[in-house]
């Protein structure tokens, strides 16, 4: 069997690489404001990405989610700032738990991008599990959630909430809602809390969610995240790589010391093993559905401490100047800190993996 990528996929991958080089380089990370967002958003628009995983019938590409998973390792390796990782969450809720009407309403508003989702499921970051969603749903939806992604780029927010019959996820229009910019580390992961005041919560615009619909949503979350995570860490790789082979120490570049050579064979290491298993669990998604809690848990458990530390060294290993802004492997340690605890840290995950495996 040929585990590996096919010929599409791989001219996917090119196509993302193109784009992050011409349009979305490192210099316009650093620069990037709300009107750049929106020429890109239009950009990927038109190459198809934010339909990838909508049904052809709904006018999007019909594809998988280990295609989506080409596309997010190469744009967390380029700290791409766009909301695709919310959009996708968005378009697996609606495919999965959604009503046919809900589906026919807003999969081709996704695949199109006229609708741009921001996405929030707990109130409480740190705490995965059906009772951190406390925001209340009746008729309205009075309160605030304290962290929704991309929800200043968005046109909708997409938001779990407490309803009379149990979790669901609501769709609610941005112009109904406050949403005030929260101070993150990441600035290429904007973030927001979210203040709703009386805003109606009609119920075709109610997604109810199952306990096991939940988990799957959780689970995508953690794929997602943990594909950008392996994208972003062969970064760090490849920046302290060359800057091992260019900073010379003794006479000689530093890459040539033990101390050096074994940091870097680790990160290689690290980075191939969580590689490996998120291949595995983004093809659970589409193909093995009940593999798939465990599948992600174990992706996400072993990157969450891996990368974390690989931004750690890749910082370390150029020395002071590491800590610098003038220096882009920094920005990855930002991206280590952001991507840890987003759907779950390694303890949740690891206690998670133990737990579906009868210990």
């Amino acid at each position: 069997m040929n585990f590996g990528f096919t010929e599409e996929q791989e001219m996917l991958r090119d196509q993302v690489v193109r784009f992050i080089d011409d349009e979305c380089s490192i210099d316009v990370i650093r620069t990037f404001d709300p009107d750049t967002n929106q020429a890109l958003w239009k950009k990927i628009v038109e190459l198809g990405w934010v339909g990838l995983t909508v049904p052809e019938r709904f006018g999007g590409s019909g594809l998988k989610w280990v295609d989506l998973t080409v596309v997010l390792e190469e744009t967390g390796r380029g700290l791409c700032p766009l909301p695709l990782t919310s959009n996708a969450l968005a378009c697996a809720s609606i495919l999965r738990s959604g009503s046919i009407a809900q589906q026919q309403e807003w999969l081709p508003k996704i695949a199109n991008g006229s609708v741009v989702f921001g996405f929030g499921l707990y109130d409480e970051p740190n705490w995965i599990d059906k009772g951190a969603i406390t925001l209340e749903a009746s008729d309205h939806i009075t309160g605030t959630k304290a962290f929704v992604s991309d929800a200043l780029l968005a046109t909708h927010v997409m938001i779990g909430v407490q309803t009379k019959n149990g979790p669901a996820l609501s769709i609610v229009d941005g112009k109904a809602i406050n949403s005030t910019a929260l101070d993150v580390m990441d600035r290429t992961k904007p973030a927001a809390q979210v203040q709703f005041d009386q805003v109606p919560a009609a119920t075709d615009r109610l997604i109810p969610l199952t306990d096991a619909d939940l988990d799957y949503v959780n689970s995508c979350g953690a794929v997602a995240v943990t594909a950008e995570m392996v994208g972003a860490a062969e970064a760090v790789l490849a920046l302290t790589s060359n800057y091992a082979k260019e900073r010379i120490q003794f006479g000689h570049p530093i890459g040539k010391y033990q101390g050096v050579k074994h940091r870097l064979a680790d990160m290689f290491v690290d980075i191939e093993s969580f590689k490996s298993l998120l291949y595995y669990a983004a093809w659970c998604v589409d193909d093995a559905t009940g593999e798939l809690s465990q599948a992600a848990s174990r992706a996400k458990a072993h990157a969450s401490d891996a990368f974390a530390q690989i931004g750690i060294d890749g910082v370390g290993l150029h020395g002071a100047i590491g800590y610098t802004a003038e220096y882009d492997v920094q920005l990855y340690l930002k991206r280590a800190k952001w991507a840890r605890t987003m759907f779950g840290d390694s303890d949740f995950h690891y206690d998670r993996v133990a737990t579906l495996g009868g210990l």
